[in-house]
């Protein structure tokens, strides 16, 4: 507690006092009460002074790092995020009004002999990936309740001739509460921590990437901890001539589940899903239009040296599908309204070497592939590769300054392929 500083106040009412009685005429009765007033008044300023302030002060540090609390709350609340702007050199483009423009998508190299022809050598700019975020935790008899809201400038565009505005994205919106957790974040069949670092915001061509709602209960074991969700499902399969059906059927939720542990060679995991890849077509039987599909994969962390790192990831199964960052649809439907879930795989790969406390290196290597089924309409995805190389400069802990060299290939299941270049500087504020 803080006590009032009333010292001063009680010397200028003293100074003043005595002030008055040389200034003012007065008889020497009228100067005694006065005096006697003033001792009184100085009596009670004093026994202020004695008496601890009542007032809680405005804001209060938090129960963990960088958060504070409200008056009279319990809640400690973190704020942050970052400032990021990214400048692309693409040889060839997307096409208008593409995000592929702005982040590596795998499924939208262009293919064929005038693969981008029309669109060559494009720069862009652009700061959507910056981002904010509000994170809170609530002690209770239960165990910490935690809320976490984070958003980007992925949402609906806005025109890049005046001002260049963008929507706000939901990225992640969840609440835990012991072993539980319900709201939105990543999917329970990836791993974020074997991300590679890359500047590119769409990241390599072969991993497993969804964020999604979803209902998740987490608990220890011995050297780690297991997952499992039911999550958010959404069947998107291939219709005949090859357009992308998103089927909107969905009757059982995805499964997913993760174990995670340490060892002292490194951070690893593995994961599974279990999922029913459903469309409700008229023109069959209905159960001729629903399957059960899987994947399975692994991850890992493996540092090597004081502070260098390898990161892997290696998925398969018949339902990856729309995990892939859409890469992939879940399905191929033929013309007889029947379903066939294609195998298909991914790996990816990363180096990261630190050159200096302050400069680091990332290498990350990836491909993805899909056995599609006869039939299978020739704009299907059949496989990506893709080859990110960076240097990252960080001359304090909150600013990272880089460049970085992107190299990637897609096929379609006619056997066109093609290729894009890519050079991408980037600066990156966080707070």
């Amino acid at each position: 507690m803080h006590r009032t500083h009333l010292q001063p106040r009680a010397a200028g009412i003293a100074l003043a006092s005595t002030l008055i009685s040389l200034a003012w005429p007065a008889s020497a009765d009228e100067l005694h009460d006065l005096q006697a007033q003033v001792e009184d008044l100085s009596k009670k300023v004093a026994e202020l002074e004695k008496t601890p302030s009542t007032r809680e002060p405005a804001v209060t540090a938090g129960a963990t790092k960088g958060s504070f609390k409200l008056p009279n709350s319990d809640t400690s609340v973190t704020l942050g995020g970052y400032v990021k702007l990214d400048a692309i050199y693409s040889d060839k483009s997307a096409g208008v009004n593409s995000t592929g423009d702005q982040e590596y998508e795998a499924g939208s190299v262009p293919v064929g002999p005038a693969a981008g022809n029309n669109e060559r050598n494009q720069i862009k700019l652009h700061a959507r990936q910056s981002r904010f975020f509000l994170k809170t935790s609530t002690p209770s008899s239960v165990g910490d309740l935690g809320t976490y809201l984070e958003f980007d400038l992925f949402g609906a565009s806005g025109n890049e001739s005046v001002s260049n505005s963008h929507g706000l994205r939901v990225r992640h919106a969840y609440g835990t509460i012991g072993h539980l957790l319900a709201g939105q974040t990543w999917t329970t069949f990836s791993d974020p921590a074997a991300y590679p670092e890359t500047l590119d915001f769409g990241g390599p061509a072969g991993q497993i990437f969804s964020r999604q709602a979803q209902i998740r209960w987490t608990d220890q074991f011995n050297g780690g901890q297991w997952s499992v969700a039911l999550e958010n499902p959404e069947s998107v399969v291939s219709l005949p001539d090859g357009t992308a059906f998103r089927a909107d059927d969905d009757r059982v939720p995805d499964i997913a589940g993760n174990l995670k542990w340490d060892t002292p060679l490194g951070q690893y995991s593995v994961a599974g899903l279990l999922r029913q890849i459903r469309v409700d077509s008229a023109s069959s039987p209905a159960s001729r239009t629903e399957k059960w599909g899987y994947g399975v994969g692994v991850n890992g962390v493996i540092p090597f040296g004081t502070k260098d790192d390898v990161r892997l990831s290696l998925y398969q199964g018949n339902a990856l599908g729309r995990y892939t960052v859409g890469f992939f649809t879940d399905g191929i439907l033929d013309a007889a309204g029947d379903v066939t879930l294609p195998k298909q795989w991914l790996a990816a790969v990363s180096y990261r070497h630190y050159w200096s406390s302050t400069v680091r290196s990332t290498l990350a290597l990836s491909t993805i592939h899909a056995n599609n089924g006869p039939g299978t309409a020739g704009v299907v995805n059949k496989e990506a590769e893709s080859a990110h190389l960076n240097v990252i400069w960080s001359p304090v802990s909150q600013a990272n300054l880089g460049i970085e060299y992107l190299h990637a290939r897609r096929q379609t299941t006619d056997g066109l392929s093609g290729s894009l270049n890519r050079l991408q500087a980037s600066a990156q504020y966080l707070f």
